[in-house]
């Protein structure tokens, strides 16, 4: 029990650290998240982080003996069903703060950091009322579900990830939409935004997160996603932002390449080029036109053919990104994995879409960012903790004091070659070479003087 409860007190204290360390309650503040009275918004905000780490949901945690006074259902609920709560705001600027202040200087500027953009199923099997609940089609199962779609962009430079914005998406199909939306909010809340948002076409809405995420500044030049956004038009809209794009394609009759000036689908543009011979990796690469920007400029892309492991098949790789090599883009591309662990994470572990039975749609948006900054916290501590460069003074002490020694060593080098050469000169006795060293060493600046840790007489 008492392993327990200390365990919760380091987990609050990790909490709170991390709260106050990047200013979350200014954040939330200038992201119009507020409380109008009762409990204090960073006790209220620090509590509901903290939820998942306890192994309760939410009623059992509030009827604990030791839940922070004030704090009751209904003072959570307010709080998560708020209309007026710009959450998508609050999430960039904190996943944008951490990036700049935290994770960029860990990373080299060589290093390509990248944006990520995937969606994942947020089930809601069992709700019959809750706001916009729609049918939604599980790719990896080929089910139907009863949810919302969890849009999310992400930034990665290959060790860490950070979310930055989600979008949680009900259906641009009235007809899959099982569940109204509310006619009493008001227009101008971002609730309001939120909604309409939630019924718009998934690509329109990617294209606008991809903006934000530029004027946001987090310094990536490739945008990763996987075969179900590959449109030419996305990609064009996407190029048009100044953002390059690396995608996995898949064989649609509809979708077609202009190579050459002939229009070919993608297998036919494969059968098309010349492969490699032997068991290369890449099969082949080719630059193919994907239509013409609003300028009415062409724009090029490169399409690289990859040998599937384990099978004779063959997959597809497109970036607009024409100068980087075929190994690149596969390497870049592999990166798109971060995401689907975030999602497993997030699900698994950080009790998405499982810790709140609210009908509100606002409910829904509030705690998917909630479980975004928490995945945040661990990042950030995984990486501190395993990147040497975080050990802060530690490691440049370290560092300096393997500097000191390569110089001192160097100098005791230069003083004994000194010696062996005065040791040939005839008249010259043990103890005069002794004292012209130690006058030697008199005479050298006092910074000098201080590294060296040889000053009692040298043997022979």
């Amino acid at each position: 029990m008492g392993q327990i409860v200390a365990g919760i007190a380091a987990v609050e204290n990790r909490i709170s650290s991390f709260f106050h360390n990047h200013n979350l309650g200014l954040l939330l503040r200038q992201s119009n998240i507020r409380k109008e009275k009762g409990v204090c918004l960073d006790t209220l905000f620090q509590f509901l982080l903290s939820l998942a780490f306890t192994g309760k949901n939410l009623f059992r945690l509030l009827e604990a003996s030791d839940t922070p006074v004030g704090i009751g259902k209904d003072t959570a609920y307010r709080f998560l069903n708020s209309a007026t709560a710009n959450w998508r705001r609050f999430l960039l600027l904190l996943g944008t703060r951490v990036i700049v202040q935290k994770l960029l200087p860990l990373t080299a500027e060589a290093t390509k950091k990248v944006l990520i953009v995937d969606d994942t199923l947020y089930r809601r099997d069992r709700s019959k009322r809750v706001e916009l609940l729609a049918r939604i089609h599980d790719h990896n199962t080929g089910r139907y579900h009863r949810g919302f779609r969890m849009l999310t962009l992400g930034w990665s430079d290959g060790t860490s990830f950070v979310p930055l914005l989600v979008s949680m998406l009900s259906s641009a199909k009235a007809e899959n939409r099982l569940a109204p939306m509310r006619d009493d909010i008001d227009k101008r809340t971002n609730g309001y935004r939120r909604r309409k948002e939630s019924i718009r076409k998934a690509p329109d809405v990617l294209v606008e997160m991809v903006s934000l995420a530029i004027a946001a500044g987090t310094t990536a030049r490739h945008l990763l996603f996987d075969s179900w956004f590959a449109f030419p038009a996305t990609i064009r809209r996407i190029h048009a932002l100044g953002m390059h794009t690396i995608c996995m394609l898949k064989d649609t009759p509809t979708i077609t390449y202009e190579l050459q000036g002939w229009p070919l689908t993608l297998k036919q543009l494969y059968k098309s080029v010349r492969k490699r011979c032997g068991r290369a990796k890449v099969l082949a690469e080719v630059l193919v036109t994907i239509g013409n920007d609003e300028q009415g400029k062409p724009v090029t892309a490169k399409i690289v053919f990859v040998r599937d492991r384990g099978s004779k098949k063959w997959l597809a790789l497109l970036s607009t990104d024409t100068t980087l090599a075929a190994k690149e883009i596969i390497e870049l591309y592999g990166r798109r994995w971060d995401i689907e662990v975030f999602f497993k994470m997030a699900k698994s572990f950080l009790n998405l879409a499982k810790e709140f039975q609210g009908r509100s749609f606002d409910a829904l948006v509030a705690h998917a960012t909630l479980v975004c900054c928490r995945y945040i916290m661990l990042e950030l501590t995984r990486r501190t903790n395993t990147d040497p460069r975080t050990l802060g003074t530690l490691f440049h002490a370290v560092c300096d004091e393997m500097r000191q020694i390569g110089f001192t060593e160097a100098l005791a080098l230069l003083l004994k070659m000194l010696e062996e050469a005065l040791q040939g000169v005839v008249g010259f006795s043990k103890e005069q070479i002794q004292r012209l060293i130690e006058r030697f060493i008199e005479t050298l600046p006092r910074a000098f003087r201080e590294r060296l840790v040889f000053l009692a007489p040298m043997p022979a």
